[in-house]
């Protein structure tokens, strides 16, 4: 272990969630939450990170037509045991019947476990649009059912899922998740029954539900695959939704019936059945 290590406090004016969400694409190591924003700590120099948030700042201010500042404090620490008080930092949440916890916490008695460490996943459950799919999973997901994750990123979705008794597939395009969703999966003593790196149009498989945990524009270009794999009656879990793009998502799903619309700050995740195959 090193003598330092680096620590990196950002503190966004506003916006950040879209902070969490570049920091989880971004970074290589893990960080903590706050109340006013972010801390990285690593043995690496960060600078390069400390420059790279602030394009986006600079990008997200352009995007969104609003002043969006950060504040960025990089200093050297002493290395005591930095990886311990980062743990300390990281809670866990529950999200009935789920409760999801770092593997260094103990399971929750009469919950449905999930152990996902912050530091090897793309997703825990704090961020509003993993919580909300969380809550859909658990209302609308039942024993035996087929479902399918699209973009499964760490595979939390998909092992809530299984938790609640499905058969699951997951799929990525990006192969770090696709490990991800693997080793966490691995970790907890659950299996998906296919993971797969690539599209959803790689299989022909049709499901009683398909989550699909992206962005509004992803949502939209793939709505004809995710249609072809729903079966009649199915349920989609659309999320990753920023409200302003709300209805962009809704006309590409027009002949849906929405069941449900689940809100959390700036972020919409829709809960749309199919009416009939098309």
């Amino acid at each position: 272990m090193q003598d330092y290590y680096y620590m990196l406090v950002v503190k966004p004016s506003s916006h950040a969630e879209l902070f969490s969400d570049f920091l989880v694409d971004a970074i290589p190591v893990g960080f903590e939450e706050t109340e006013e924003g972010f801390i990285i700590r690593s043995e690496e120099d960060l600078e390069t990170i400390s420059w790279g948030i602030e394009q986006f700042a600079e990008a997200l201010q352009r995007a969104l037509g609003q002043v969006v500042d950060v504040e960025l404090i990089l200093t050297k620490e002493k290395n005591d045991d930095w990886i311990a008080q980062y743990q300390q930092g990281i809670t866990p949440i529950e999200i009935a019947p789920f409760y999801i916890h770092p593997t260094w916490e103990a399971p929750k008695e009469g919950m449905l476990n999930i152990a996902i460490d912050p530091a090897l996943a793309f997703g825990t459950g704090h961020h509003p649009t993993t919580a909300s799919c969380l809550r859909a999973i658990a209302t609308y997901v039942k024993e035996g059912d087929e479902v399918m994750d699209v973009g499964c990123g760490s595979g939390i979705l998909a092992m809530a899922a299984i938790k609640k008794g499905a058969v699951v597939d997951a799929c990525d395009t990006d192969p770090l998740s696709v490990e991800n969703s693997r080793v966490n999966a691995e970790q907890n003593g659950l299996s998906y029954r296919r993971l797969w790196e690539g599209p959803i149009n790689e299989t022909d498989k049709k499901y009683d539900v398909i989550v699909a945990n992206i962005v509004a524009d992803v949502l939209v270009f793939i709505a004809s695959d995710l249609k072809k794999r729903l079966r009649e009656n199915g349920i989609l879990v659309l999320s990753g939704i920023m409200d302003k793009y709300e209805e962009k998502v809704l006309r590409a799903y027009k002949n849906y019936e929405l069941t449900e619309r689940i809100v959390e700050n700036e972020w919409v995740s829709l809960v749309l059945t199919q009416k009939g195959n098309e």
